[in-house]
């Protein structure tokens, strides 16, 4: 049982009371990309850093590696064609079962990487994916190594799936003919939105835009340092970014005029990001237009871009439900593709780009629909 001095302390020490803390320390708001930051990876109270189960359908939201196999084992097609024999970087694991699933089918087609490298910075969620793999692929897991940095001089295929997304944006809002940064404050014993009083300069924001007064977006500015970094480490390969996101011009909408952040909790989305602070995913889409323009600035090739739906259906998705002679599986994985292909669902949502290094491979996951020419 909790002593009162006990009690006392977890109050003082609570993720509210810590930003609003830094909030009065700062004599000022702070920016959204600040609160979202401590929200999400406080090394003690963040949203990342915790015991409760984020992903799959016991947890907050679901990603398509938990939706189906089939997810892992087609981008283990797109990995072979350019892997010889080289080695697979992951960002932000998840559950594990992405690295098992590709690992898996890898080694059906004998094309196993020298190294799997996952970066994760949780260690709840690391002790996770150990977990996970080895008990699907104890044979393998001599291959897999935990990194907590970025490694050098790195060759073959980098995947980043749903990584984009939870990096911390800023928020801004137009008025009066200049765009301004919306930050965080705390009033009366509530954080809320408060307006910085400085115009923005130097956005990466089209000026052919005729933005309506009050229109709120979302700028992702740590994107840009994280696609130099990845070309930095890499000596040659393929990135491979699977998130949900959308060209610029769908990005800057006049429609989606209150931008593109979300929570999620208990699979339940909403647009506050002042509620369940530490307990709730806070996400925005990706501008894929914004990132394709900083990865060839860095000195990347755009080598494709499309929907998850064609990505899938490029590698050949359909082939499992057709060799399947078993009707309960069949039906099984009828559903499941299903949930990652169409529309309605995961299909279109979700957009696939790669950016490639000293790499001319025409890749399999474009070949049906390229849509590179729309961002």
């Amino acid at each position: 049982m909790m002593g009162a001095h006990s009690i006392k302390y977890f109050l003082l020490m609570s993720l509210e009371n810590i930003i609003s803390k830094s909030i009065k320390d700062n004599n000022n708001p702070i920016g959204f990309d600040v609160f979202m930051n401590l929200a999400l990876y406080h090394q003690e109270f963040g949203y990342y850093r915790s015991n409760k189960k984020i992903f799959g359908h016991m947890g907050d939201f679901i990603t398509s590696p938990e939706v189906s196999d089939l997810f892992g084992f087609s981008l283990a097609k797109q990995c072979k064609q350019v892997l010889n024999g080289r080695n697979i970087l992951e960002f932000g694991a998840g559950s594990g079962i992405l690295a098992a699933q590709i690992l898996f089918e890898l080694g059906r087609m004998e094309s196993l990487p020298k190294k799997y490298f996952i970066i994760e910075l949780s260690s709840q969620l690391r002790q996770t994916q150990k977990e996970t793999i080895k008990k699907v692929l104890p044979e393998v897991f001599d291959r897999i190594e935990w990194l907590t940095k970025l490694p050098k001089n790195f060759k073959g295929v980098v995947i980043a799936n749903e990584v984009l997304d939870a990096f911390p944006v800023k928020r801004i809002t137009f008025s009066k003919g200049s765009f301004y940064e919306l930050g965080v404050d705390f009033k009366g014993g509530d954080f809320n939105w408060e307006r910085i009083q400085e115009p923005l300069t130097h956005l990466n924001i089209p000026d052919s835009i005729d933005f309506q007064e009050g229109y709120t977006t979302e700028i992702n500015i740590q994107s840009g340092a994280w696609i130099k970094s990845l070309y930095d480490l890499m000596i040659d390969g393929t990135v491979l970014l699977i998130d949900y996101g959308m060209t610029e011009a769908e990005y800057f909408h006049p429609q989606r005029n209150q931008g593109t952040l979300k929570c999620f909790s208990n699979h339940k989305s909403s647009d506050n990001p002042f509620i369940h602070i530490g307990k709730q995913d806070i996400t925005a889409s990706v501008n894929f237009s914004n990132i394709a323009s900083i990865a060839k600035e860095s000195g990347f090739k755009v080598s494709g871009y499309t929907t998850q739906s064609m990505f899938l259906i490029s590698l050949g998705i359909d082939n499992y439900l057709k060799n399947e002679e078993n009707e309960e599986k069949k039906v099984k994985i009828a559903q499941e593709i299903k949930q990652l292909v169409l529309p309605g669902t995961m299909g279109e949502v979700f957009k696939v780009m790669a950016l490639s290094k000293k790499q001319s491979v025409k890749l399999e996951g474009f070949k049906e629909l390229d849509l590179t020419n729309r961002l």
